[in-house]
């Protein structure tokens, strides 16, 4: 599935190191109108030819005024087609085309009122004095020829600028975060109103082609597939399935680091429900011995990365010869483990999909999600028939337990975190709030603290608590759980878990914390 055989019409992000930048996608996305999120580094060759309907300039970290400041390619502005700079993308376009941008007197984190001084198509049925979310230290002191101020905020003087004559929009604001009231519209106008989009990317129009491109790219060749079970490797493996049949073969891998009874519940599902090629392989002791004495989690990450596909390529020798490796990678594993296509976004981890993977690999990869978000993906198994179960589950990373058992990884403290992980999921459901949840897991933490049981001194292990709302997984709320499931989580675990003798609740959000502890 890519743009170009699927859509006429798309809009180019790019990417100047925001941490926001996949919410733009998103934002976009929910609009309909396809989008694809490139770096700025990106050459001006490669921007034509990409053909976009309208250009958007992301936020950054950084300052213009930097030496080695990122800026795009100035024959962008006579593209002639609109173009809308956000934030730091704002500032690029001031710097680029004559403007001046300076330190601001005062740095501003955080809402802000926006008033609306003169009409504009990019502010059309928003309201004055809305909530914006500001995040810069630099801003404008004096405007490009063409461009007017047509928004302020208090210690903004030009929280938005345009010239509509060029079609060049710039927002000091951040219109891609739940935080900005009108974010939503304001994008949409964008969109609708000055790139004139029309409303042609749906998940229910994608099936057939993503079936297609499948079957083009593999052709008659054999496909391995890894089946976790979860919702990305799951709609990966249908969907595959749908293309090729029987030429996809699924493997199991129980690598040790899998929750409570995760392997028999896999097992059971595939082969109930699909008429799929189904082996499950029991890894364990070569992923455990791998990690042994291992406490660094990228290290943790890259190992089982590494294992993980030396196992498929050990089993795809013993059962036929395949030449491509599917998995459910999906667009925020990309972003979170490497810069955009080498772009300039910071490293926040690597994805054992991604960053994990053997240099040299013998299987081609076969990624058939890697652009899509997962509430793209849960619409995308809905329309392959797959169940609710399924596709409601709880994202469950692939390098599994091991990066919630912070330090080293042992079959004890699998134990320990096993048990207390499935009291939490027991409750959680029990609750009735599974669903609304985006996930809801234990970590089990590299420290101990005295206690007391049976009036006898203990000194045992803490576990956390970690449960997060959120749409998409690029940012999430925690989630404010009820006192009394609080405390029936903390009576349960440390009664009838061995070994832990404290429970402690995660209150941070992402960003700027992650939903997973490493």
């Amino acid at each position: 599935m890519t743009a170009d055989t699927l859509h006429e019409q798309k809009i180019l992000i790019l990417d100047f190191g925001s941490q926001y930048t996949q919410n733009i996608a998103r934002k976009a996305r929910e609009c309909q109108v396809y989008c694809e999120v490139r770096p700025c580094t990106l050459s001006f060759n490669k921007i034509e030819t990409f053909n976009a309907r309208g250009i958007i300039l992301s936020g950054g970290p950084a300052s213009v005024l930097a030496e080695d400041a990122l800026l795009c390619d100035p024959r962008l502005f006579n593209m002639k087609i609109p173009i809308l700079g956000i934030c730091y993308g704002m500032q690029v376009i001031t710097h680029i085309l004559g403007g001046k941008v300076d330190p601001s007197p005062r740095r501003e984190f955080g809402g802000a009122k926006l008033m609306l001084k003169e009409f504009s198509n990019l502010f059309e049925e928003v309201a004055n004095n809305s909530t914006v979310w500001m995040s810069h230290g630099d801003r404008i002191s004096k405007l490009p020829n063409g461009f007017k101020g047509v928004a302020f905020t208090d210690n903004s003087p030009l929280a938005a600028i345009e010239n509509s004559a060029a079609r060049i929009y710039g927002l000091q604001f951040h219109p891609e975060v739940v935080h900005t009231a009108a974010g939503k519209k304001i994008l949409h106008n964008f969109l609708f109103e000055i790139c004139q989009c029309t409303k042609n990317w749906k998940i229910d129009s994608l099936v057939d082609h993503m079936v297609g491109d499948i079957k083009d790219k593999v052709g008659n060749s054999q496909v391995i597939c890894g089946l976790s079970g979860g919702v990305d490797s799951s709609v990966a493996a249908v969907l595959i399935h749908k293309a090729i049949g029987r030429n996809l073969h699924c493997l199991f891998i129980d690598n040790g680091l899998l929750r409570d009874g995760e392997k028999a519940r896999v097992e059971n599902t595939f082969r109930d429900n699909f008429n799929i090629n189904f082996d499950v392989i029991d890894a364990s002791e070569k992923f455990l011995k791998k990690l042994a004495g291992v406490t660094d989690p990228e290290q943790k990450r890259k190992l089982i990365g590494n294992t993980f596909i030396k196992v498929f390529e050990e089993e795809a020798k013993q059962r036929g010869s395949f030449t491509f490796l599917a998995q459910g990678t999906l667009y925020p594993d990309v972003i979170e483990s490497v810069s955009v296509k080498g772009g300039p976004s910071a490293k926040i981890k690597s994805h054992h999909n991604v960053g994990g993977l053997p240099k040299k690999m013998q299987l081609k990869l076969l990624e058939p999600l890697r652009e899509l978000f997962k509430d793209e993906v849960r619409a995308l198994g809905r329309e392959l028939g797959i169940t609710n179960e399924i596709i409601n589950r709880q994202p469950f990373p692939g390098p599994g337990l091991a990066i919630r058992i912070l330090g080293g990884v042992t079959l004890e403290r699998l134990a320990i975190l096993r048990a207390a992980d499935k009291i939490i999921l027991e409750e959680i459901k029990a609750a009735r709030l599974y669903n609304d949840l985006w996930q809801s897991f234990a970590v089990l933490l590299p420290i101990k603290t005295v206690g007391v049981m049976g009036d006898a001194r203990t000194y045992e292990n803490v576990i956390a608590v970690r449960a997060v709302t959120s749409s998409d997984g690029m940012t999430a709320d925690w989630a404010p759980l009820p006192h009394d499931l609080l405390g029936k989580l903390s009576n349960r675990i440390i009664n009838e878990v061995h070994g832990i003798n404290r429970v402690v609740y995660d209150i941070s959000s992402k960003p700027p914390s992650t939903i997973e502890w490493e």
